[in-house]
């Protein structure tokens, strides 16, 4: 599944149109598939339905006169000047005896459901006068607001922040980059050609579909030997004990999501946690003897972190590089050295590779995540909501994660987790998406359960029921309809 540019899905509708298939029809499916997801949400709930005079508007109406149909008590209000299919599924509406009032006269109470259909993708810049008052007022009402397509006014300020949003054809941009704004995210498939959505050039969306081949079989004749083994590398010793946490919330990761042996290289007096662990205490950053398939390197490493980096780097092996050993001339040691790295950078860390401020890199995380893997050479994990994969020409935005997970150490636990993959035999870019992909859905089943206050350790521990969900074919974040 490929995420689509506003501009992209603009130019796959035109193409469908040259195609010869009807824009008419696409409007029909886009409000009928919308009717569904109100009925599923809200039921009988009253509606007030907001359109605009464009197609997004149109696709209100459709919305509107399914749900009529459907005996749901809906009141519309509209903007006037429509045109072409917009018109039409006006009148089709009038037709069933709804009187359309003014947008200008909109009022609503607080039993009922607002449905936006104001403005879609081809907004070129950010609403004002009336219609930013009419947002905000939107906004304030405390009432649900499901979005057709896209919430009203993004990517810009003011817009509409929605309970759910209901993506047609595809999703776009502005539905994973500002997450906060849509709610819950569905997709609503409305017949355009397949063809004209299997876009090579556009980052994908990772999905169950697409992760769940990459999962590594655990057949019965598997031990500790056969499954991955993982070498995590960190900490720091400086005055008294310091960072010493980091390093066990990764192996923690690490045995969660599958591997059957960790060695654990931190300075001495780290607590021996998990007890599973192989333990190899050290007075400075050093590579002792192990037989391991990955490394984990530099959690917590503070002033150690480039050494261990470098250490790390004499195994030669599919490496982690994360927190304090992502340093420019680390990185062009891995580079010369031809070894593969996952690198795990957080806003602020790729900002001090590249260059730029935490705000510019997470204000285009895409652009920033596919520099910083093309001037490495690397696969980048730029962390963040949404976390974005790179390598070389390939990008995979991942759509699990919450803001429950933005407490220390889950980016720890998460190192863990690739490693286990890269030593269990995926490729960096495989091993990156999967891992993210599992560690972002065990956070949103702790949210689920929990809510906000959840501990580093408590998302290692819910990696295997997220590696669960994934292999019962369970929706994850994005529902499709």
């Amino acid at each position: 599944m490929r995420l689509f540019t506003p501009e992209a899905m603009r130019e796959a509708d035109q193409k469908a149109a040259e195609m010869g298939y009807p824009s008419l029809l696409l409007m029909e499916w886009a409000g009928m598939k919308a009717a569904r997801v109100y009925w599923e949400l809200f039921s009988h709930r009253p509606a007030v339905v907001l359109a605009g005079k464009g197609n997004n508007g149109g696709d209100g109406l459709v919305l509107a006169r399914h749900l009529l149909l459907e005996g749901v008590a809906v009141r519309v209000y509209a903007a006037e000047g429509q045109e072409g299919d917009a018109l039409l599924a006006r009148e089709a509406l009038e037709a069933h005896g709804l009187e359309i009032r003014p947008l200008e006269e909109a009022i609503w109470n607080r039993e009922e459901v607002l449905v936006d259909a104001l403005f879609g993708t081809g907004l070129k810049g950010p609403l004002e006068g009336f219609h930013a008052g009419l947002v905000e007022r939107m906004n304030a009402s405390g009432l649900p607001i499901l979005a057709l397509d896209l919430p009203s006014g993004l990517p810009f300020s003011p817009h509409v922040r929605a309970m759910a949003t209901v993506a047609f054809a595809a999703f776009k941009t502005p539905h994973l980059l500002h997450r906060e704004a849509c709610g819950r995210l569905f997709l609503a498939d409305i017949g355009l050609p397949k063809v004209l959505l299997e876009r090579e050039d556009l980052p994908e969306i990772a999905t169950p579909e697409g992760l769940l081949p990459l999962l590594p079989k655990r057949p019965l004749t598997a031990h500790k030997g056969s499954v991955g083994r993982v070498g995590v590398l960190g900490g720091f010793r400086g005055e008294g004990l310091r960072y010493a946490g980091a390093p066990v919330l990764s192996a923690l990761g690490a045995y969660r999501m599958g591997a059957g042996l960790v060695h654990l290289v931190v300075p001495e007096g780290t607590p021996l946690e998990p007890l599973e662990a192989v333990f190899h205490p050290v007075e400075a950053p050093a590579l002792p003897p192990m037989r391991v398939e990955a490394l984990a390197v530099g959690m917590g490493g503070g002033a150690w972190g480039q050494d261990w980096a470098l250490k790390a780097l004499e195994a030669r092996l599919p490496t982690v590089l994360d927190a304090d050993a992502l340093h420019p001339e680390v990185l062009e040691a891995y580079r010369r050295a031809g070894v593969r790295a996952v690198l795990t950078p957080h806003a602020g860390e790729a900002g001090r590779l590249l260059g730029k401020s935490p705000e510019e890199v997470a204000q285009n995380p895409l652009a920033s995540a596919q520099a910083l893997a093309e001037a490495t050479g690397q696969v980048v994990v730029l962390k963040g909501n949404p976390t974005v994969v790179a390598e070389g020409g390939r990008l995979s935005v991942n759509p699990t994660g919450n803001p429950a997970l933005a407490t220390g150490g889950t980016g720890d636990v998460l190192s863990g987790a690739i490693a286990t993959l890269l030593a269990a035999g995926l490729s960096p870019f495989d091993a990156a998406r999967l891992g993210v992909y599992l560690h972002g859905l065990a956070g949103d089943l702790l949210a689920e359960e929990k809510g906000v206050g959840l501990l580093a350790r408590e998302v290692a521990e819910a990696l295997p029921k997220a590696r669960k969900v994934l292999t019962s074919g369970q929706e994850g974040a994005l529902t499709f309809i």
